[in-house]
């Protein structure tokens, strides 16, 4: 028998006193009390307090008396006002408790191996592993429940601006051009294989063909990827793409998108038009295209003021092209030695430095690292390039302009953490724009396109695809926030002929480029009109705006940094019926 519920376990306050009420949900937790049982049940709604007392019924009593930790159950019984004494501020229904008169077991619990509460410890594996059990932590429905709701909200908006939802295929062909395709055997056509999409991007584009002129889809990707924190290899992106459109309309719409998402998700009112920064000032001043602007320390070129120091590591690196460089931390002159020297370690071990070279400038001592070989004027001069104030230190390394950049801004962000310099409460989203259309692989001995090979240069670089491929701007752009990369999008190549070039720089022949990609060539052929797009990642978001600390904590069942499922074990073998069906003979591992 299943009782009808009537009120959820969160819904029920002072105003019902008196009702009748059923409700349906988990034990939380039970406590004996002179005879009396007292139940906290829990469904995802919230927790409201059970009264079981002989007096009221001894047949439900006596159930109750069987009730552990877990088990599910219905009950029936009168609402009733708590003494104030009893009121428990910490539930919202604590103002209130059920006196119960009918009781059903609809299942029993095993003891279950971690408490369901938020603040219990969890190995990580072990949360995986019973992931049933860890999604029913109230923090964690909260995350579901945001999430159900931010995709409600990014409907509505899109529907309000004329968007179409299309779906496309999850069986595509392989086109691997960056990260690795998830392959899928095909029975009916032996040796032949689908892929699972990266993205939606060719289909897409065919779309704005097709003239569908405005789409957008909810979408489910994959990529065989090492895993990180925050990459999972499947995840959910907000696609977009447009027609006759130039940059300023993408950043306009989904300028939009984000205001409503963070004001109905967060309730935080975020202002637009967000800010504009080149990759080169991205790089150059943060050492990151995704760069924290929650706080300063922006990067300063000491080089033309060391290249005539009798230091040789610095007139050495200015001499063969490198670059001496720093930023200031505020107010942390007065780190010991023992400070600085974990602090070169760091930059030695995590970052790939050579050294870490420094200078504190205190009121009674102007110190510097270096002051051996460095004169003051030397040091003074590039206090004085910092804009350090008293007090502040000056953080220096030098080498390759690449390295360099790369590994101060790994030392800032260790810097801004772990000194209390980022201001957690800001939302600082940035637009990075400019981007390289290509970098070069010294390894592979060949271009790769910095983002894909249907991104669109910058109309007056066009020219340089043959002569100076290095130095085209592409018309891409990032959508950053607080150091996390959120979304990033292109204008689009929609010219046959330039696409054909962007494929011959990227090394793919006119033969190959049929055989991946000649159904979008193709369908240029027939007129294809100006178009653009970007694609959100929603699981990121979602992290940022709840505060996780991983994408495993807003999704409901992610895998582990093993792209495994640990609650299904999957990935898993399969019967050799199977393998024989789908024409696979799988080679020996080699140990």
């Amino acid at each position: 028998m299943t009782l009808q519920r009537t009120h959820t376990c969160g819904e029920l306050r002072k105003t019902d006193t008196g009702k009748q009420v059923i409700l349906n949900g988990w034990v939380d937790t039970r406590r004996d009390l002179g005879g009396v049982i007292f139940i906290d049940l829990r469904d995802r709604y919230g927790k409201t307090q059970l009264v079981f007392s002989p007096q009221d019924d001894a047949e439900s009593h006596a159930i109750a008396d069987q009730l552990r930790t877990e088990f599910v159950i219905g009950v029936k019984g009168v609402v009733e006002n708590r003494d104030d004494v009893n009121v428990n501020p910490k539930m919202a229904t604590g103002e209130i408790d059920i006196r119960c008169s009918d009781l059903v077991i609809y299942s029993k619990a095993e003891t279950p191996p971690f408490e369901i509460k938020d603040d219990t410890k969890v190995n990580d594996d072990v949360r995986l592993k019973y992931r049933y059990l860890d999604l029913r932590r109230p923090s964690m429905q909260e995350k579901l429940m945001l999430r159900s709701k931010a995709y409600h909200v990014i409907r509505s908006y899109f529907n309000q601006n004329e968007f179409a939802e299309i779906e496309t295929p999850v069986l595509m062909k392989s086109t691997p051009e960056g990260a690795r395709d998830y392959l899928v055997p095909s029975r009916v056509n032996p040796g032949k294989f689908f892929a699972l999409p990266q993205s939606p991007q060719t289909y897409k584009q065919i779309l704005m063909v097709s003239g569908m002129d405005r789409y957008f889809q909810i979408v489910k990707c994959f990529r065989d990827e090492d895993l990180r924190a925050d990459r999972q290899p499947e995840f959910t992106q907000v696609d977009v793409e447009m027609s006759f459109v130039d940059e300023e309309n993408i950043y306009l719409l989904m300028e939009g998108l984000i205001q409503k998402v963070w004001k109905e998700l967060a309730g935080i009112d975020v202002q637009a038009p967000f800010p504009r920064m080149s990759y080169d000032t991205a790089m150059t001043k943060y050492g990151s295209d995704k760069p924290d602007t929650r706080f300063d320390c922006t990067f300063v070129d000491f080089s033309d003021i060391v290249a005539k120091s009798e230091f040789r590591v610095f007139t050495k690196t200015v001499a063969d092209g490198g670059i001496v460089a720093g930023f200031v931390v505020p107010g942390q002159g007065v780190l010991g030695r023992g400070v600085m020297d974990r602090l070169t370690d760091r930059a030695k071990s995590e970052l790939g430095a050579g050294g870490l070279i420094y200078i504190k400038n205190n009121k009674d001592e102007l110190f510097s690292s270096v002051g051996k070989f460095v004169s003051e004027d030397i040091t003074r001069a590039m206090v004085e390039k910092a804009g350090a104030a008293e007090g502040d230190l000056i953080l220096i390394l030098a080498g390759k302009p690449a390295d360099v950049y790369n590994q101060l801004g790994g030392m800032r962000l260790i810097m801004g953490h772990e000194y209390n310099l980022i201001d957690y409460t800001k939302n600082n989203f940035l637009w990075v724009t400019d981007f390289p259309l290509v970098e070069y692989s010294a390894e592979e001995g060949r271009y790769f396109a910095m983002h894909h090979p249907f991104t669109s240069p910058k109309d007056e670089d066009v020219e340089k695809m043959s002569t100076d491929p290095l130095s085209i701007r592409a018309r891409a752009y990032d959508l950053v926030l607080n150091g996390s990369e959120i979304g990033g999008g292109s204008i689009r190549i929609h010219n046959r002929d330039i696409q054909s070039k962007m494929f011959e720089l990227l090394g793919i022949g006119e033969e190959e480029a049929q055989e991946k990609f000649g159904f979008l060539l193709g369908a240029f052929k027939y007129g294809a009109p100006p178009h653009g797009g970007i694609a959100l990642g929603l699981d990121r978001m979602m992290m940022i705006i709840t505060g996780a600390k991983s994408l495993r904590e807003v999704i409901a069942f992610p895998k582990n940094q093993k792209a495994q499922s640990l609650m299904d074990n999957c990935p898993d073998t399969v019967e050799q019926k199977q393998l024989d069906e789908l024409h696979i003979q799988l080679k020996p591992l080699i140990k």
